[in-house]
C-alpha cells in the first residue's frame, strides 16, 4: 500500500489564509516536503511552521536559481528528477507526502514538476491557495477584473516587447516573478502605455507587506516575491471619486486624435504602440469593419459608419478631440497607404490646426501579401490604385503606363468592387504592352482573414471576374523570378 501524494498550497504569506484542508494535512502528514535556494530558507515552509512536528521534513534545494549556466534547463530537469525519487522512496514505504506551495500549486508552482512526474504512480491530491495576485489585489483594495473585462497573468521573464503588447491588449494585468526583471516590466509598461495604472505589491499579507505606485518603486529594492497588478479600468472609472476627478480633469484635458494602422487582419500583425494608442483611445471612429476588429472596451465609445465618407470620419473625430477627448481612428493595413491618415490631416490643416494628430504606422496589405509569397517587392516598387473614385481614370492609365515602363514591380490596392467590374481587364492589358505575358502576379485575397487565398499566375492568365475589392495584386517587374510555385522575389541587384 503506498501513500499518497498531496500538492498543498499554503497562500501568499500569512498563514492565516491557509485552507482548513491545507492545515489538517499539513499536521497529519508523515512527511513534508519543500522547494528553498541554496540558503536554505524557505517561504513557504515559514508559513506552516507553527504546524510543524514531528514529521520528516525533506527540503528540495534548487541546484541554480538566477544565476547563469550552460544549461540551466537541464540542471532543473536533473533536479526535479532527484527530488521525485526522493518522494518516491516515503510513497512506496507508504509514508504521506505533503509538497507545499507558497500560493497555488499549479499557479507558477515547483509542486508541478513533481507532479507530473508522481501522478500517474500515486494517488494525488492537490489543494487550492490563494494566489499573490489575489493577495495583491486585496492589499490594493482594488477589483483586478469587472463585467466583461479580460485579465492577463504574465510571469516578468518575457522580452519587454513581447510584455508591451500583452499589456496593451488586455483591460487588466498582474505581472509575476519582478526582482531582476523589474526594469524591463517597467519598461514594458511604459511603452503599452499602462505605467500610470499600475500598482506595486511587495511580500502581500505578510508583515513585510508594501504597496506603491508602480512609477515609484526603485529597482534595485525590488524582491522576486512582488507583484506588478494594472486593475480593473472598469473599477477605476465608475468610482464616485473617479468621476469627479474625471469631470475635473476633463475641464483642462487636452484631446487628440491618433490615426492607428491595424494592420492587414491578424491580431499579431498589430504593433505594441497601435496597441498602446487603442488602449489609450475614449473613442474609436472608423469605418464599420475595422471598428469590429478593434476589441470591445466597456470604457470606450464606438463611432462606425460607412466606407465613402472618410472626410467626415476625419471632422468627427476632430471634434471630439477638440472637445478634450482622446479618439483613435482606425485603418487597416497602414493608415497612410489610400487609407485614413491623409483624410485625417488634410481635414485638420484646413480646419482644425489646433488639435493634435499623430499617425501610428501598420502592416501595410502589400507587405503582407508580398510575405506570403518570398519578396516580390524586393527592389523598387509602386503602389497604386485602380480606385476612380478620387482621381479620374485617364490618370491612373498615365501612371500605370509610367511604372510599368520605369519597369518597377507594382502592388496595386482596390482593384475592383461591385461597381467597377472593368478595370482590372484593362490594367491587364495596358501593362501587357510593357511587360512579357510570363511576368508573374501574385492575387491575394483576404490575406490574414478567414478566406485568405494566396496565388501566383502569369499576367496574360490574370481573370478579372476573380479579383474583387479584398485582393491585392503584385505584378513582378522584368527582373521578377518566379521559381518555384508560389514563390516570387525580385532581386535587389538590377541587371
Amino acid at each position: 500500500m503506498t501513500g499518497t501524494l498531496y500538492g498543498v498550497g499554503v497562500g501568499p504569506g500569512d498563514p492565516s489564509l491557509m485552507s482548513v484542508r491545507a492545515v489538517d494535512l499539513v499536521r497529519g502528514a508523515d512527511v513534508v516536503a519543500y522547494h528553498c535556494a541554496r540558503h536554505g530558507r524557505s517561504n513557504a515552509r515559514a508559513i506552516v511552521a507553527q504546524y510543524l512536528g514531528t514529521q520528516v521534513e525533506e527540503q528540495l534545494t534548487y541546484p541554480v536559481t538566477t544565476e547563469s549556466t550552460d544549461d540551466y534547463q537541464g540542471a532543473l530537469d536533473a533536479f526535479y528528477a532527484e527530488a521525485a525519487a526522493r518522494l518516491a522512496a516515503h510513497l512506496d514505504a507508504g509514508r504521506d507526502v505533503v509538497v507545499i506551495a507558497e500560493g497555488d500549486p499549479f499557479f507558477y508552482g515547483s509542486y508541478m514538476h513533481l507532479h507530473k512526474r508522481l501522478a500517474d504512480r500515486y494517488p494525488t491530491e492537490v489543494v487550492p491557495g490563494v494566489t499573490s495576485v489575489a493577495a495583491a489585489a486585496a492589499a490594493l483594495g482594488r477589483p483586478l477584473v469587472e463585467r466583461d473585462e479580460v485579465l492577463t497573468v504574465l510571469p516578468g521573464t518575457l522580452p519587454s516587447d513581447e510584455l508591451a503588447a500583452r499589456l496593451a491588449d488586455t483591460d487588466a494585468a498582474a505581472v509575476m516573478k519582478l526582482g531582476r526583471t523589474f526594469t524591463n516590466v517597467r519598461a514594458a509598461l511604459a511603452t503599452a502605455g499602462r505605467l500610470d495604472e499600475a500598482h506595486y505589491v511587495e511580500r502581500a499579507s505578510t508583515e513585510a507587506q508594501r504597496t506603491a505606485a508602480l512609477a515609484d518603486v526603485e529597482p534595485g529594492s525590488v524582491p522576486y516575491f512582488s507583484v506588478a497588478v494594472v486593475p480593473s479600468r472598469v473599477h477605476a472609472d465608475t468610482t464616485p471619486a473617479a468621476r469627479e476627478e474625471t469631470a475635473a480633469a476633463m475641464a483642462g484635458h487636452a484631446g487628440e486624435v491618433v490615426v492607428v494602422g491595424l494592420g492587414p487582419g491578424a491580431r499579431d500583425r498589430l504593433t505594441p504602440e497601435a496597441s498602446a494608442a487603442l488602449a489609450a483611445a475614449e473613442d474609436v471612429v472608423g469605418y464599420t469593419t475595422y471598428t469590429a476588429r478593434v476589441p470591445v472596451n466597456p470604457r470606450q465609445r464606438v463611432h462606425a459608419s460607412d466606407n465613402k465618407v472618410e472626410s467626415e470620419r476625419a471632422a468627427f473625430a476632430l471634434d471630439l478631440a477638440r472637445g478634450g477627448r482622446r479618439v483613435a481612428v482606425v485603418s487597416s493595413g497602414d493608415p497612410g497607404v489610400f487609407a485614413m491618415a491623409s483624410a485625417v490631416v488634410e481635414v485638420a490643416a484646413a480646419d482644425y490646426p489646433d488639435v493634435p494628430v499623430r499617425v501610428v504606422p501598420g502592416v501595410s496589405a502589400a507587405q503582407a501579401v508580398a510575405a506570403r509569397v518570398g519578396a516580390p517587392l524586393g527592389h523598387d516598387y509602386a503602389m497604386i490604385s485602380l480606385s476612380d473614385r478620387l482621381k479620374p481614370w485617364d490618370v491612373v492609365e498615365r501612371r500605370l503606363a509610367a511604372v510599368a515602363d520605369a519597369d518597377m514591380a507594382i502592388a496595386m490596392y482596390n482593384p475592383a468592387s461591385r461597381s467597377r467590374t472593368w478595370q482590372v481587364e484593362a490594367a491587364r492589358d495596358l501593362l501587357l504592352k510593357y511587360r512579357d505575358p510570363g511576368t508573374p502576379v501574385v492575387v491575394g485575397r483576404d490575406v490574414d482573414g478567414p478566406e485568405e487565398s494566396v496565388r501566383v499566375v502569369r499576367l496574360a492568365d490574370l481573370v478579372p471576374g476573380e479579383v474583387d475589392m479584398r485582393t491585392l495584386l503584385i505584378i513582378g517587374a522584368s527582373t521578377s523570378r518566379w521559381p518555384a510555385p508560389g514563390t516570387v522575389y525580385t532581386p535587389r541587384r538590377y541587371g
